[in-house]
């Protein structure tokens, strides 16, 4: 009998859509400033993705914060607060479950801005 789902296929359109309402639902907690927790990070926060697993009981967070480079301090502040975080999600979600949130820092930015400088040496211009 064949697999039915492949390992090596991407996300479901059921994890994207999941991942993009949390997304949604994350950012507007974090701009309405619902979670009262001490150890919340002070400054703005971006949340660029959000990755579902299959079976939508947890969730990465993939997060950069505005004018601040302590991207990784505001990833660990924000994991003593995913459970305040999690519970006001519950409440605005229309999910089965609420999931499980990890948040790390989004690097992709940085590694942009890396390879834009690379391609803007004189040198690889010139051999461009």
């Amino acid at each position: 009998m064949a697999k039915r789902f492949s390992t090596t296929a991407g996300p479901s359109q059921r994890q994207l859509r999941a991942g993009e309402l949390m997304r949604h639902v994350l950012a507007e907690i974090f701009q309405r400033g619902e979670v009262h927790d001490p150890d919340m990070p002070r400054e703005p926060i971006t949340i660029s993705e959000v990755k579902a697993s299959p079976d939508l009981r947890n969730a990465t967070v993939f997060i950069s914060v505005l004018g601040s480079d302590n991207v990784q301090e505001a990833a660990k502040k924000l994991n003593v607060a995913s459970g305040r975080i999690r519970a006001a999600m519950g409440a605005k979600l229309t999910m089965k479950y609420t999931p499980q949130l990890v948040f790390r820092a989004d690097d992709r930015f940085d590694e942009a801005a890396k390879i834009d400088k690379l391609l803007n040496r004189d040198d690889v211009k010139r051999d461009l």
